[in-house]
């Protein structure tokens, strides 16, 4: 594990005030099971609101990651983004960005995150077994400049990181690629219409320019 740029001391940042990663419930626990000590280790020399280079580099050859947000009132949502590799793009070394295409309409993660801008992220790597965390503050926007980047996307969402660590990967399933999405937007070609939004269920409460009201 790299060592914390920015170190940590007695659960704040040194370099810039921030408070620490743990709240009473964590530390009821970690009494219980007595790991007190090791995550406050783990949290001095691991845990940093820094991207850097290694960071970048895991980050931007990822397909895929989880996304955790919140309501106004706390309750949870957790949903999967996926696309080509490099669909998430660290823009500096405090901030990342990604696209967000077309889905079910429904906006459960990002309808949460207009209430609520605290979000957590998990990219798996799940070929060479590792992971990795980003829990920062997300935006959206649909003017953002990084819009004409992703063809298809809808809007632009960029999350500020307040903590960057990585997760030990004891438990990551040793899983192969077989084939990524053909549904991930592309310049060069159309981008399939999902079977679902062709049924006739569905079909009189499609968006105005939904594809799928064109393509038989």
């Amino acid at each position: 594990m790299r060592r914390n740029r920015a170190m940590r001391v007695n659960g704040t940042q040194a370099s810039g005030g921030m408070i620490g990663m743990f709240h009473d419930g964590s530390r009821e626990l970690q009494d219980r099971f007595d790991t007190r000590r090791l995550a406050d280790r783990l949290d001095e020399r691991t845990v940093h609101d820094v991207i850097d280079e290694d960071d970048r580099a895991f980050i931007e050859r990822m397909d895929m990651f989880f996304l955790a947000t919140a309501d106004a009132e706390g309750r949870p949502n957790c949903s999967y983004k996926g696309g080509d590799p490099g669909f998430v793009l660290v823009v500096d070394e405090h901030t990342i960005a990604f696209p967000n295409y077309d889905g079910n309409g429904m906006y459960l993660s990002m309808g949460n995150v207009l209430a609520n801008a605290h979000v957590g992220l998990l990219f798996i790597d799940f070929e060479h077994q590792w992971r990795m965390r980003l829990n920062g503050e997300a935006t959206i926007d649909e003017r953002d400049p990084l819009m004409a980047e992703f063809p298809g996307a809808q809007f632009i969402v960029r999350v500020r990181a307040r903590e960057v660590f990585p997760n030990c990967p004891r438990y990551i399933h040793h899983y192969t690629l077989v084939e990524r999405s053909r549904f991930v937007p592309k310049s060069a070609c159309a981008t399939p219409v999902p079977d679902w939004k062709r049924g006739d269920w569905v079909a009189d409460v499609l968006p105005a320019g939904d594809p799928a009201r064109e393509q038989p």
